[in-house]
């Protein structure tokens, strides 16, 4: 069988299960856009309202949007336990499918149901005073979608190692709340303290943020190589994608 095809036709069955299940992606953006309200409402005249760009309002919709893409991100990984249990996956792993096109098929649902989540988070910009233009959206779908192939690749590998949902959903929100926090997601980094800032440098959320916020035309992140944050981006999501496809093809024995 075709890798390809078979990624195609894995993929099109999590859109379905997905589509299905609206309590997760309602939850996936509710919960990112309460967290803002409630921090803006409280936080809002901590960095000044006269630039936009130092507008602590506008300036958390981009880390708004990633959160709304972990949490989206967390729901397409777990999916691989409960294929595991339901027996879905042995089938798989069985089939003439090489390992990989599972990755690609889930990866690739499970990014693009992220990226329109983000986007619906993304579209409270213009109402913020921050103008869009066609290549800053286009922009944003990228980064939004780089991050969520990341964070599903990263999912579906510890998904190997935790077999229950609970154990998995607490290991998740270890791992990458720390790394929404410490990526400059709610405050900027540039005039962090030093410690916070080596910390936030060394986070590939805070470069996938700052390549966001400077394709809608925001302050990323200041002092670096023009490209640089995209660069850090792409590399963090395909070695996560490949991670995923190497535990999956030394693990196969467990299912």
């Amino acid at each position: 069988m075709n890798g390809f095809q078979a990624a195609i036709g894995l993929g099109k069955r999590e859109l379905i299960r997905q589509v299905r299940q609206p309590s997760r992606i309602i939850a996936s953006v509710l919960t990112p856009m309460l967290i803002w309200i409630f921090i803006v409402g409280g936080f809002s005249s901590a960095i000044g309202q006269d630039n936009t760009d130092a507008n602590l309002t506008a300036y958390m919709i981009p880390g708004v949007a990633s959160l709304t893409v972990m949490f989206a991100s967390i729901f397409a990984s777990i999916s691989l336990i409960q294929d595991r249990h339901d027996g879905f996956l042995r089938a798989a792993l069985i089939s003439p499918a090489p390992r990989w096109s599972i990755v690609v098929g889930k990866v690739g649902a499970g990014a693009l149901v992220a990226m329109v989540q983000g986007l619906v988070v993304l579209a409270a910009l213009p109402f913020l005073g921050v103008q869009l233009s066609v290549v800053g959206v286009l922009g944003a779908c990228a980064g939004l979608a780089l991050i969520s192939i990341a964070l599903i690749g990263l999912g579906l590998g510890l998904a190997w190692i935790v077999d229950s949902s609970q154990g998995f959903h607490g290991i998740m929100n270890a791992v990458l709340m720390p790394m929404w926090l410490t990526s400059g997601a709610v405050f900027p980094i540039n005039d962090a303290a030093g410690w916070l800032r080596v910390i936030a440098l060394c986070n590939p959320l805070t470069w996938a943020h700052g390549a966001i916020r400077s394709s809608v035309g925001m302050v990323g992140i200041e002092g670096m190589p023009t490209g640089l944050d995209w660069l850090i981006t792409f590399a963090f999501a395909g070695a996560c994608v490949v991670l995923a496809i190497a535990v999956m093809g030394r693990a196969s024995r467990r299912v």
